[in-house]
């Protein structure tokens, strides 16, 4: 029984009260289809609930962070119990007032592991949900005590309502990119501060490139290339708002769609290699792998992948993101797994989430 194998051990911090990977990139690599069945990181939960719009016939979702389980726990309540318009409150996507009222409504059907979490955390229900996390905290404080020192209000507005590609390029040149906003930049979300307070160091340990020029390289790429007023990921890191640019999971025309599957979908405190390890042959038709990659070594990783490929059907479809680590199918398993570079690199281009330097998107022979 997988409940014999769940992670007992304390509750750590809630990494991530997010998921800062774009569902519309997720779900056009892997072209879930009725009678699919998925496996999906946790995180967050937005993209395991993302996958159910497209009414698979099942929906896995695990995380060995008991607080990520405990996130999507608290989404699928607010979509059973609430309004849309009262989830994207809850959330913190829109104003609040009532936040506690509208967790009350919700804590019923949590288990009394997510209850027990979410009770004690009362300040971060009012805030709205989608700020508790470490990795929101981190931005948060950048909103709030670094950006205003660079960029007035009225800058930050301006840059987040877009315009034509040459508009977009001419502001970002001649307003933003500052030597002021590039040097303040590479100190907050470098390696040894993000260690610090917005990343556990532990996801640095496998990383060999400068995560600061990374990130910048990458932000200039959404601020021009990419429009911000579409932006939910950009809106939200400048004002603390998607505002009316939302990811998948919360956009008004899907919230019906994922209500109507959420019996479709499970979830399991395990690790990756848990789960696989317990997994009956030639089960999952796609993976939503977040960038679980990162974390771990080269062996590791190809272990990992021939237990993905065991528990796979053929054709079944791998998505997963690389941030600092470089991950991809090795040459030893070219007999089992093939690339899809061409339509991995459209996407990450078009990539709203553009913190990682490369998406990649495999499929089972």
């Amino acid at each position: 029984m997988l409940s014999a194998l769940l992670d007992r051990t304390p509750t750590p911090a809630l990494a991530y009260a997010q998921c800062w990977e774009d569902a519309d990139v997720l779900l056009e690599a892997l072209d879930v289809q009725p009678g699919h069945c998925c496996l999906s990181i946790a995180s967050g939960g937005d993209n395991t609930l993302a996958l159910l719009a497209r009414s698979p016939q099942r929906v896995v979702a695990i995380d060995m962070n008991p607080a990520q389980i405990a996130s999507l726990e608290l989404r699928v309540a607010a979509f059973r119990a609430l309004a849309h318009h009262e989830m994207l409150e809850l959330l913190g996507s829109l104003p609040s007032r009532r936040r506690a009222a509208l967790y009350r409504r919700c804590r019923g059907p949590l288990s009394s592991d997510a209850r027990a979490f979410w009770d004690a955390r009362a300040e971060a229900i009012e805030r709205g949900v989608g700020s508790a996390g470490r990795l929101e905290q981190y931005l948060t404080l950048f909103r709030r005590r670094i950006l205003p020192a660079i960029h007035p209000r009225g800058r930050v507005e301006r840059l987040l309502r877009g315009g034509t590609r040459a508009e977009r390029e001419a502001f970002y040149a001649r307003e933003w990119d500052s030597r002021a906003w590039r040097g303040v930049f590479r100190i907050f979300f470098s390696r040894a501060v993000m260690g610090l307070a917005g990343r556990a160091r532990s996801h640095f340990r496998y990383a060999q490139q400068s995560i600061s020029t990374q990130l910048l390289a990458r932000l200039r790429h959404a601020c021009t290339a990419l429009d911000p007023a579409d932006n939910p990921y950009l809106q939200w890191i400048l004002t603390g708002r998607h505002g009316p640019a939302r990811p998948f999971a919360l956009r008004a025309e899907n919230f019906e769609r994922i209500r109507a599957n959420l019996d479709r979908l499970e979830w399991h405190c395990l690790r990756l290699e848990t789960i696989l390890a317990c997994t009956r042959p030639a089960t999952f038709d796609r993976c939503n792998l977040s960038d679980a990659f990162e974390y771990m070594d080269a062996t590791n990783y190809e272990a990992a992948l021939r237990d993905l490929l065991d528990a796979a059907r053929p054709g079944a479809r791998l998505a997963y993101w690389n941030l600092l680590v470089p991950r991809s199918r090795p040459a030893s398993l070219a007999s089992r797994l093939a690339p899809r570079p061409t339509l991995a690199a459209d996407l990450h281009a078009r990539d709203k989430a553009f913190f990682y330097r490369g998406f990649v998107l495999e499929e089972a022979l």
